[in-house]
Formats: structure tokens, C-alpha cells, sequence
């Protein structure tokens, strides 16, 4: 996982293949996203523009859901074991994994196993039975009749954040649990790499994860498990006997305070107390959080969290940061230089915007006149030069300016791998030119500069960089 570099796909919005017939109540595809509506983006249109991933460096895609569903996101699984017929249905799938895996891609599904929906089987006959229904137990009844649509009667089973369309499983019933399992194990039989865990939390089971776990690595030992725990996940990623990884939004938030920081648009918060991407750290504080985040995990967790700037739960970072792309390079720097696996969001690399839900799910613009080639460039470098440079890739990160508790300061320096390749990597997020002394040791006398702009004068025992306002750089030292 060190070695990989993730791209998130949106399924509906990233591209549509000419190859599959779609129905005619389609939204056009440079239209504004709805929360409701489609655009028809398919499983054979990733296929077709895997050379685009390529490209950039992507070894590997993070895929919101897949499977049938009666939403655009697929969060509400109607069947676990189809395909979302407007995906293309299995032998699309299929086709994709293959062509993933011919050029040497992964796959990572997202798994919705906490909850199903109103138009899952069990539930369904649920609803047409009542209490006679064989699949009673299969999720929490609070009493009849249910009412699955009418806001002003009480829904009478539990649901995720009490919304009707999201039945919660009851996984303390064998069958459920049975279930799911076989359900992870199907898929891990077709060959998928990973699955990602859609609120893993919300599962109070007792040795329900580490069946899991056991499971589906009984059938591919190197399956990878993240899970989508946006606060502190140590107690399920560090003993190893539940997840590898978590989605990191303790590093989201703490490279976006400090790199995007004043810009910040007040719109792109979100309601949740583990979102604090304001207001504005200085690098002191930025290494105080990053500290925080490493003393959390153990290095093997460290190595494989996925870590990123933004999702489709999150708005998108060139609108979090009001457009400023100086910004979304300086989060990029710190996301490809930081331990783990750095992931995109589609469309990021190109300078896509978009808000909070929906407006961070618009479709992928094709033509490339409306790309940000600049940003894009930077961002295919960046990933050149983590692949290049073992010590980007490594667990080991010190940090080295500014001093602990010296506030102020807007150039944040760490020091990654060890004497095998020692990278140092400067961001300066602020509006003025900024130095750093370092001291050196004995056998040190050269910095060459791999990426960005800034200087370094080499004195009798210490090194003084210079490093311009809103920019970075990164060097190997020897």
C-alpha cells in the first residue's frame, strides 16, 4: 500500500461508454448535479479512459458503490450481487477489473454492509408481510405498521441517521452476519483488491470485523480493508485484526487548515466535529496536528491509511480553497510527501470545483480545454517524484523547522526516510518569504533540489533555506 497511489471514481459521473444502451431521462452530462438524477456514467467508461490514470501514476481506484441501487451514489443496495445495470451490469464489471488488472491497476470496491435500503428484498417483503414476513429479524422493528415513505408517521424500524430509505441491518442476527460475510467473500472470489467500509463504526457486533477480516483473507491474504472513520481509528486499524487502514481525514483537515488556511470558503464546512478545516493553522500547528495523527496509528497502519484532500462527502478542494489552485498544489505537495496512500478525488488533478453534496459529484469534463493543465502537470510530478523517491514512501517523518511551540512561522519543513535517502520537504503557506537554519551534520553538504523553487546556502554548520511565499520544495540531502 506504501507504493500505491489512489484514485476515487464517482461511477455516474466519471464517463459514459458509447457501448451500453441507457435509458432517455438522463441529466446532459456537463449539467449541474441533482440530487436525484443521473448522468448515466458507466463501468466500460472508466475502461475506456483508464490510459488518462495511467498517465497521471494512479496503481490503484478507490469505486463508490456499484452495486443495483435506487440512488446515483448507490449507497441504497437494492442487491449485493448485481451490478447496477446502468453501470453495465456484472460483465461490465468484469471487463473493467480485467483491463485494471492488465495494467497492473487495483481494484477497491465500497462495501454498504451496515445498512441496505427500502428496495432490498428482505426489506421489501417486509413491507408487503409485516409480521408474517420470514425476514423479520433481519433488521430493528420498533412496531407495525412501518412507514418507509410517510415523514409524518413515525418510520418504526431503525435506519441510519434516521433516514427511511437506509434500513439498518440487525448483524446480531447469525443470518444477517451470514449474509454479509458471503457477500464479502463473492466479490473477493471475482478478483476484487480491497473493499472499503461505508461506517464500519456503526456496526456494534461483537467479532463481526474480525470475521470479516478473516474471511475474505482466507481468500486473497493481500485484500486490502479501509475503513471510512473520520476520527481517531487506532482501536480498529492498529492490532491488525479488523482494518489495514482508515480514510484520513485527520491529515485532510490539518493540510487544508494549514495550506489553504485564510481561503477557506465559509460554505465548503461541514456539520461534523471531525471536519476542522478551520480556522487557520501556522506550521507549528500544522506539526502539532500531524504529530497527534502519528502518535494515533502504528507504523503498519501508517504505511497503508488512505489518505486525501477531499471526497464525495466532502466539497472539492479548489472550491474549498475559493478557486486559489496555489493552494490545491501546496495540499497536494503535503498529501504526496506524507506516509500512506496519498488518493484522489476524481477530477481534482484537472481543477474540477464544486461544493458540499451535490455539487462535488459533477460529471468528468472530457474536453480537455477545460482542464487546468498547470494543476494537472503538478499534480502527474508529484506523483512521479513519490514513485521515484523510496524515502516519500517510507513510514518515517520527523519534523525539523519551525521548533516546537515557536507560533508564527508559515514554512513547515519534515525530514522523510532514513540514511539510506534522506527527502526534506518545505511548504511555505504564507504571503511572505520565509527562512529556516538547519543544522548539519558532518557528512552533509549538499541539498539537490528535485521539485519547486527555493534556495539553500551551505554555511560551516548549518544550511539557510529560503523559501518564496505560497511555495514549496523538495530536496534529497547527502
Amino acid at each position: 500500500m506504501r507504493d500505491a497511489v489512489f484514485y476515487q471514481i464517482f461511477p455516474d459521473r466519471f464517463a459514459r461508454s458509447e457501448e451500453l444502451a441507457k435509458p432517455a431521462n438522463l441529466e446532459p452530462w456537463d449539467s449541474e448535479p441533482t440530487i436525484h438524477g443521473y448522468k448515466g456514467g458507466d463501468l466500460l467508461g472508466i475502461a475506456e479512459r483508464l490510459d488518462h490514470l495511467v498517465d497521471l501514476g494512479i496503481t490503484a481506484i478507490y469505486l463508490n458503490p456499484i452495486f443495483r441501487s435506487g440512488s446515483n451514489h448507490r449507497y441504497h443496495t437494492h442487491d449485493y450481487y448485481e451490478v447496477d445495470p446502468l453501470l453495465g451490469g456484472n460483465d461490465a464489471f468484469r471487463q473493467l477489473l480485467k483491463a485494471c488488472h492488465d495494467r497492473g491497476i487495483r481494484v477497491v470496491l465500497d462495501g454498504v454492509f451496515n445498512h441496505a435500503s427500502r428496495g432490498f428484498f428482505q426489506f421489501h417483503d417486509l413491507l408487503e408481510n409485516g409480521e408474517s414476513s420470514p425476514w423479520r429479524d433481519w433488521f430493528y422493528i420498533d412496531a407495525f405498521p412501518l412507514h418507509p415513505y410517510d415523514d409524518d408517521e413515525p418510520a418504526n424500524y431503525a435506519a441510519w441517521w434516521g433516514i427511511r430509505a437506509l434500513p439498518k441491518f440487525n448483524t446480531d442476527n447469525p443470518e444477517v452476519r451470514e449474509f454479509l460475510m458471503r457477500v464479502a467473500e463473492y466479490w473477493a472470489h471475482q478478483g476484487i483488491d480491497g473493499w472499503r467500509l461505508d461506517v464500519p463504526e456503526e456496526i456494534k457486533t461483537q467479532g463481526f470485523w474480525e470475521e470479516f477480516r478473516d474471511r475474505v483473507r482466507a481468500i486473497n491474504p493481500d485484500l486490502y480493508i479501509v475503513g471510512e472513520i473520520w476520527a481517531d481509528a487506532g482501536d480498529y486499524i492498529n492490532d491488525g485484526t479488523r482494518f489495514d487502514a482508515t480514510m484520513n481525514y485527520k491529515f485532510t483537515t490539518a493540510a487544508i487548515a494549514f495550506a489553504v488556511g485564510t481561503r477557506v470558503a465559509a460554505s465548503t464546512q461541514l456539520d461534523n466535529p471531525w471536519y476542522d478545516i478551520s480556522p487557520p493553522i501556522d506550521a507549528d500547528g500544522y506539526g502539532y496536528r500531524i504529530q497527534q495523527l502519528l502518535d494515533m496509528y502504528s507504523t503498519e497502519a501508517r504505511a497503508a491509511n488512505l489518505n486525501l484532500l477531499g471526497s464525495h462527502d466532502t466539497a472539492r478542494i479548489l472550491s474549498i480553497a475559493s478557486g486559489d489552485t496555489t493552494s490545491v498544489k501546496l495540499a497536494t505537495l503535503l498529501l504526496m510527501t506524507f506516509p500512506g496512500t496519498p488518493s484522489i478525488y476524481y477530477g481534482d488533478e484537472i481543477g474540477l470545483d464544486g461544493g458540499t453534496d451535490p455539487g462535488s459529484r459533477k460529471a468528468f469534463p472530457w474536453d480537455e480545454s477545460e482542464w487546468d493543465h498547470d494543476l494537472y502537470e503538478t499534480t502527474k510530478s508529484l506523483i512521479a517524484l513519490r514513485r521515484d523517491h523510496p524515502a516519500l514512501r517510507s513510514t518515517v517523518i520527523e519534523r525539523v523547522h519551525p521548533p516546537h511551540g515557536q507560533s508564527g512561522p508559515m514554512l513547515s519543513i519534515f525530514a522523510r526516510g532514513d540514511a539510506s535517502e534522506r527527502i526534506l520537504v518545505a511548504v511555505n503557506a504564507g504571503e511572505d518569504t520565509e527562512l529556516a537554519s538547519l543544522p548539519l551534520t558532518e557528512d552533509t553538504d549538499e541539498f539537490e533540489l528535485l521539485w519547486g523553487t527555493a534556495s539553500v546556502t551551505i554555511g560551516e554548520n548549518h544550511a539557510r533555506i529560503s523559501v518564496p511565499p505560497r511555495s514549496g520544495a523538495v530536496w534529497r540531502v547527502a
